[in-house]
């Protein structure tokens, strides 16, 4: 089958999409199917080797969901489009986040392929999809079939677009992130450490988590915080260094090799993001690391992960509970060593060929045959 997977986000820059996109294509590419990635890229050079990538136009930052999303909207664009459309000739065309204003509203019109879509956005209201909706609608009722990557995902694009939807989530890499790795060596001195994975923004409360890592600091002098992912690191290391707090270090963007030996060095893994999140993709991969989980009580979140059992769940912005749970975890290494395993156990049947295998079964019940 001849695939094309269509993102709207720049390939060269990290984030839940992409990566959702990545794997999929390379399980489906071991599966014996031809599959190519569609996206905008403002650095080819770093672009993943691992899968066939067409890049198609430089992007611009764009506030979204108290994040920064990178786009194209480059109509000069849509007639390269046509061609690579007519060379390729996908069977099928999976466009992500189809109605967001960027390049799958670029190649959707030009389709001549069944069109698949994956909603991954989850929010209170959207202003876009509101104000948007007439035109939004015409490139909706284009699309043959529609997954969501959770239930919160669905209910939400579902208040404005009612229709049927296949909840199909996100993966892991079990073979990845359980490898038996070296951790990373200068954090193996003794200390326990609290790992930090995403981007450096206030939606996903790194401030918040800061300030619980100074009240743990004050109870576990042995501990350390790491935070691993890009964004504005000036901005929470000068409070950092105002008020004078040890053992955090600033890791920055890791490399794809170097990240699960972070996860192998971890104690507990906490990620305190403060909404407006569909599901959560590190949560998995901690998960997978057998590591246990401390997660702000949100629905991306709490669709995942299970109180009590695989990690912890607080309330967001709640710095005194987050502290009080991030110390309850690592003066107990018997319960992360309980609740590690439980998490690892619960994402073994969630691995990226099993998702790849439901979402080409979707395909097939698309096109009239199995797959």
């Amino acid at each position: 089958m001849r695939i094309g997977l269509v993102s709207p986000y720049d390939f060269a820059y990290p984030g839940g999409v992409n990566s959702h996109i990545s794997s999929l294509a390379v399980s489906m590419a071991r599966m014996g199917h031809d599959v190519k990635v569609l996206a905008p890229c403002s650095n080819k050079k770093a672009l993943p080797k691992s899968q066939v990538i067409i890049p198609l136009g430089k992007t611009i930052p764009y506030p979204s969901n108290g994040s920064v999303a990178r786009l194209t909207l480059s109509w000069w664009l849509v007639p390269k489009i046509k061609s690579i459309l007519e060379a390729e000739r996908f069977d099928i065309l999976h466009f992500h986040e189809p109605l967001f204003p960027s390049l799958p509203w670029m190649v959707l019109p030009c389709s001549r392929s069944i069109n698949v879509a994956t909603f991954h956005a989850f929010y209170q209201r959207s202003f876009g999809y509101w104000f948007w909706k007439p035109l939004c609608r015409w490139y909706y009722n284009k699309l043959d079939g529609k997954i969501c990557v959770s239930e919160p995902a669905r209910r939400f694009v579902s208040r404005y677009f009612p229709g049927e939807y296949r909840v199909i989530p996100h993966g892991v890499d079990m073979e990845r992130f359980s490898a038996d790795l070296p951790p990373i060596q200068e954090f193996c001195d003794g200390k326990l450490n609290i790992l930090f994975v995403s981007r450096l923004e206030g939606r996903k409360g790194v401030g918040y988590l800061l300030k619980a890592f100074q009240r743990v600091k004050a109870e576990i002098p042995q501990a350390r915080l790491i935070l691993v992912g890009p964004g504005n690191k000036s901005r929470y290391s000068d409070w950092v260094k105002a008020v004078k707090l040890k053992d955090v270090v600033f890791a920055g963007l890791t490399s794809y090799e170097d990240l699960p030996r972070y996860y192998r060095t971890a104690d507990v893994f906490c990620v305190p993001a403060v909404g407006r999140e569909s599901f959560g993709i590190v949560l998995l991969e901690a998960m997978a690391a057998g590591k246990p989980v401390i997660a702000s009580d949100i629905d991306g979140y709490a669709n995942v992960l299970t109180h009590g059992v695989d990690g912890l769940l607080v309330p967001p912005k709640d710095v005194k509970t987050l502290a009080y749970a991030l110390i309850s975890l690592l003066n107990n290494e018997a319960l992360r060593q309980q609740m590690g395993a439980n998490g690892r156990r619960k994402v073994e049947g969630q691995t990226w060929d099993a998702i790849a295998q439901r979402t080409l079964a979707y395909y097939g019940e698309l096109m009239g045959q199995d797959i």
